[in-house]
């Protein structure tokens, strides 16, 4: 069969928050054998301003719809609140308040989520997701460089292993590792000895384990992008960011064994003029670390480390 084109897209059903907005086709041409294959129908999320505060939310408005208002065959009235723990999550599941039943009045309205914080929307009675190209059950996923639709072989993976020499062949303090360079995504680093990872922006400020001083694992800002660090008991550490990042990430390692507090901590050569480092004090069994970038950035094909 053959579709014709597609119409315009209506209206977003919705005044404020999330909703739904619709477009069609209609097969032009068709046999028994061969018919259109596919849907006639296409929707899309429309995201508008926020709803007042204060506003009944959509699903709890549809329930309310239902109150005192005659139900099961009886004359008893209840007031109805939404119900979650119902098989289907795109029926109108209402609780009576104040009591141990729930009722289903049909379906939900179209561009009802299909469950508190959930990112997916109810259309004709099915649960579909938000696709990144914003189209409702069309399944499309960015890639890992976070770029929709752009099909496979956009993005590259650096993955490598850093082993860097014994520090008796050098000063003793921060070494490089890699350079993570601005617009790398899904980044991961890990080092399973006893030193201490740390990290530098491009301006040659520290975002971890700088100036001898030992970071606390959890949550830290860096480049534009949310980066998790956390140590294991056994001495494992990771630096785990979604990225994309804005600028350059300088990974380095430092030596173990002292931390803030120490009396007399060693002095560091300046960084400001220097490569990214690694601290060491003890033989390095492997860094490894491994993000993604555009196929075609600057930096692939050249070394990992570079001077600030």
């Amino acid at each position: 069969g053959t579709w014709g084109s597609w119409g315009p897209w209506s209206s977003c059903s919705s005044s404020c928050g999330d909703g739904v907005a619709l477009r069609s086709r209609r097969c032009l041409r068709s046999s028994e054998e061969q018919p259109c294959a596919g849907d006639p129908r296409q929707y899309r999320l429309c995201q508008l301003q926020g709803c007042p505060s204060g506003s009944v939310p959509f699903r709890a408005m549809q329930c309310s719809l239902f109150d005192n208002r005659p139900v099961l065959g009886t004359s008893a009235r209840y007031r109805w609140v939404p119900f979650h723990g119902a098989p289907n999550l795109c029926d109108l599941n209402c609780l009576a308040e104040g009591h141990n039943f729930y009722y289903s009045f049909g379906r939900v309205l179209d561009g009802t989520r299909c469950g508190p914080g959930s990112p997916d929307l109810c259309v004709g009675g099915r649960c579909l997701s938000v696709g990144c190209d914003g189209i409702l059950g069309s399944g499309s996923r960015p890639d890992a460089c976070g770029q929709c639709g752009s099909g496979r072989g956009s993005c590259v993976l650096v993955h490598r292993l850093f082993q860097g020499s014994d520090p008796s062949s050098g000063y003793l303090g921060y070494v490089n590792v890699t350079k993570i360079p601005a617009g790398a995504t899904h980044i991961k680093v890990t080092d399973k000895s006893r030193n201490y990872l740390a990290l530098m922006a491009s301006d040659g400020r520290f975002v971890l384990n700088g100036d001898w001083a030992i970071a606390r694992p959890g949550p830290y800002e860096a480049a534009g992008t949310l980066l998790t660090y956390s140590r294991a008991p056994d001495g494992t550490e990771s630096l785990e960011a979604p990225g994309p990042t804005h600028e350059d990430l300088h990974v380095m390692v430092r030596p173990g064994g002292h931390g803030v507090g120490d009396s007399h901590p060693p002095r560091l050569p300046s960084l400001t003029c220097c490569p990214p480092q690694v601290l060491l004090q003890e033989p390095n069994p492997g860094i490894e670390y491994q993000f993604w970038l555009p196929r075609g950035h600057p930096q692939l094909g050249r070394a990992d480390t570079s001077p600030l």
